[in-house]
């Protein structure tokens, strides 16, 4: 398949074959499993302490005879904290149990709990062959809500790695017919549910992708452009290129990146 080559004011150069990374097909199954795995890699561990509620002593009798039992109280056989005492008469309060108050969790998460699901080297390059394909398909592209232009899609000058200001990296994509893409990407939306307390407040649309071919001053320049990621084409995984486990994610790949895929045989 051929598309076309892109100067940085919309004109076009000449035309370019795609190696067959980008002829793979359509695997939604394999690249859900494949973000899965990389986000269930990301977490990180929590749990309860091992020994918490269970810090004291809470050794009480259920014996009938037994001085300090709990027998004949007409109270429940958990296992009880003497506060104090006065004689035979006891203050105490229930503990240690699981359904006392200050007892322990019956079933508290365990920070040695292995998070991370596996996949396979094999089906992990197919996956992100397949989300490099989609990246292609200008009805998955818009499917995905992306507000891309005519001529989508299409390879950039290699030239746009050299650009080494947020500015001109925003007149560039303008140039290029994605206004409406910015925008989309600024719009803030308020988390629902505890996340908003937790740090993540708002949320915000994942805009373009633009893949580079090493390294160079446009991975700082457009860092700062809201929705916006700049990758090396080597560093490539299945979550950059599908978002959330949603393929068709707005991509611009330029000549550079192009001939690099082609020339290593990446994820092949």
């Amino acid at each position: 398949m051929k598309i076309p080559i892109l100067s940085l004011d919309q004109k076009k150069t000449s035309e370019k074959e795609l190696p067959n990374q980008f002829s793979e097909s359509y695997r939604p199954d394999l690249i859900k499993r494949a973000v899965h795995a990389l986000q269930s890699a990301a977490r990180q561990a929590y749990g309860a302490k091992p020994d918490a509620g269970m810090r004291h002593s809470s050794d009480l009798s259920k014996r009938r005879r037994k001085y300090r039992g709990c027998y004949g109280f007409g109270i429940s056989r958990v296992n009880r904290k003497i506060l104090s005492r006065r004689g035979t008469r006891m203050h105490w309060v229930g503990t240690f149990s699981p359904q006392t108050v200050g007892g322990r969790r019956s079933h508290p998460p365990k920070a040695d709990k292995i998070f991370e699901k596996d996949i396979n080297k094999k089906e992990n390059r197919k996956a992100i062959r397949s989300a490099i394909a989609a990246t292609i398909d200008k009805e998955l592209v818009q499917g995905r809500g992306h507000k891309v232009p005519e001529s989508y899609p299409f390879i950039i000058d290699s030239s746009l790695e050299k650009t080494d200001k947020t500015k001109d990296v925003q007149t560039i994509l303008l140039n290029l017919g994605f206004k409406d893409e910015l925008s989309r990407s600024l719009i803030k939306k308020v988390r629902a549910g505890l996340g908003k307390v937790r740090g993540r407040k708002y949320q915000r649309k994942k805009g373009i992708l633009i893949v580079v071919g090493e390294d160079c001053s446009l991975l700082k320049a457009a860092n700062n452009i809201s929705g916006i990621d700049v990758v090396k084409v080597n560093a490539l995984n299945a979550e950059l290129l599908a978002p959330g486990a949603m393929p068709g994610r707005v991509t611009l790949w330029t000549e550079n990146a192009i001939n690099i895929l082609e020339k290593d045989k990446l994820f092949n």
